[in-house]
């Protein structure tokens, strides 16, 4: 088994890595990080637990430790700080050693930096020995994307063949991704919040970089372009969005019906994996959120209403659990192909 610990285990992405990792067969929970005012507490005195499942037992116990490396016994960190924090925190841990799998936003977008979705472009892995080189670490940091941008490009993967020119995309996000004192009763009851901080900016940029191909120094980014309008909506778990996808050679609904069905990146048995990456549903008012963010154990991304839109647009509907496939889930993903390609 692979020592584990969690940076920031008592807040809702952290307690989510808590729920997915308390029986994992490869990783073992050996370390809880958090706050100061947590550090030296039992994890079942501290942790607020607010997941739809009891607390496991094996944690209850595990006594909370400071996010510092020499507290942390552990080989592999999964992060999930503030971003505010995770910028020299995460730096930390890389420079003592440890293999950092993060959830922060902190470092997704530097150039040394792999940010992962590995059904999509796990060649980004050769970043890691670039990384290590040029910061002098025993470590690394491997990131993965924003929870809405995950779902997003995951569909777009399989699309690439038609020569992809613009994205516009409309997210619907559920109030879980502001975790759980993010956003007020009052605020989000019979209302919709058409801002989220930096969300935009995130699906507009990772986009690119996802997409974009590794020549064996660097990443150099998709040659197009995507406009984001993030939204926040009274949904506990599961965000949805509605995309408007152009392209050179302009599909018809049933070439990229054909072509998402198809989509098969071969990860193999990994246990985090979902036999389905991505599905594809028929009905006329799937996939929906309360419906649909468990496929996959929450790791498949659910896809619809693909029609033609104006301009030889093509418009679809996907949505994805964003704590899971979009947070926790994809950290651990991304970890379990670390260890499949030996750098764990």
């Amino acid at each position: 088994m692979i020592k584990a610990g969690i940076l920031g285990a008592t807040g809702a992405v952290g307690q989510r890595f808590v729920q997915l990792l308390a029986d994992h067969p490869w990783f073992e929970i050996t370390a809880l990080a958090a706050s100061e005012r947590s550090a030296g507490k039992k994890y079942g005195e501290v942790a607020k637990w607010r997941l739809d499942t009891d607390l496991p037992e094996k944690v209850k116990d595990i006594t909370v430790v400071s996010t510092k490396p020499k507290k942390v016994d552990a080989d592999i960190v999964f992060s999930a700080l503030p971003a505010e924090e995770a910028v020299t925190i995460e730096e930390d841990f890389a420079k003592a050693g440890f293999v950092v799998s993060s959830n922060a936003s902190s470092h997704r977008m530097e150039k040394d930096v792999p940010l992962l979705i590995p059904e999509v472009n796990p060649e980004h892995l050769g970043l890691i020995d670039i990384q290590k080189k040029k910061r002098k670490w025993d470590g690394f940091i491997v990131t993965n994307p924003n929870c809405s941008t995950i779902m997003m490009v995951m569909t777009l993967k399989p699309l690439m063949k038609f020569g992809i020119e613009n994205i516009h995309v409309a997210t619907m996000q559920a109030v879980s991704g502001a975790g759980y004192e993010g956003v007020s009763s009052m605020a989000i009851m019979d209302n919709v919040i058409p801002y989220i901080g930096g969300e935009e900016h995130k699906m507009e940029t990772e986009t690119q970089k996802l997409l974009g191909e590794f020549d064996g120094k660097q990443v150099v980014n998709a040659p197009f372009w995507v406009s984001a309008a993030c939204h926040r909506v009274p949904v506990m778990d599961g965000h949805t969005m509605s995309v408007w996808m152009r392209s050179k050679k302009n599909p018809t609904p049933e070439q990229v019906k054909n072509a998402l069905l198809k989509f098969d990146p071969k990860l193999g048995d990994l246990p985090t994996s979902p036999k389905k990456a991505i599905i594809v549903r028929d009905e006329p008012d799937r996939p929906q959120p309360r419906l649909d963010r468990n496929q996959g154990r929450g790791m498949s991304v659910s896809v619809g209403r693909i029609r033609a839109g104006p301009d030889n647009a093509i418009q679809y509907v996907c949505i994805g659990h964003n704590t899971v496939r979009g947070a926790a889930g994809a950290s651990i993903l991304n970890a379990e192909v670390l260890k499949k390609k030996g750098y764990l």
